[in-house]
């Protein structure tokens, strides 16, 4: 009775830990699931050990773009224009049309899109190869 007892908690205790995998590795995936980047082209800069990679980012409402850093510089051109909700709470545009430079190892991004319209943006990044395209901020 006792050897049942105990193969019984056994088996609850791995039914335990498999559905907190489960609810974990959802979780992972909706996390993931906020940003969209689509990459559309790769290729090595010439003469150099950088390559060039072109994407297309969608950022839905009510999800976050971490604040990052990328090894390179990235260029940033707004396709579909989108109102971001800054850390301190500010609402700021970031119209269709507006195009910005991110700079070698500078945190940016950080930010929440507010209201209902979907952030869509086409990226130029120029980074140094075999380093991955961003490092979150700590």
């Amino acid at each position: 009775m006792a050897r049942l007892i105990f193969n019984y908690q056994l088996l609850r205790e791995e039914m335990m830990l498999r559905f907190f995998v489960l609810i974990f590795f959802a979780l992972s995936c909706s996390a993931n699931a906020q940003t969209n980047r689509t990459e559309l082209k790769r290729a090595d800069l010439t003469g150099t050990n950088m390559e060039i990679v072109v994407s297309v980012v969608d950022v839905s409402p009510g999800n976050n773009l971490v604040r990052h850093t990328h090894h390179g510089e990235e260029a940033v051109y707004v396709l579909e224009g989108a109102t971001l909700a800054l850390p301190d709470g500010k609402e700021v545009p970031f119209p269709t049309g507006a195009a910005t430079i991110n700079i070698r190892d500078v945190p940016h991004g950080g930010f929440k899109v507010a209201g209902d319209k979907t952030l869509k943006m086409l990226t130029v990044h120029i980074i140094d190869k075999g380093k991955p395209m961003m490092e979150p901020v700590k």
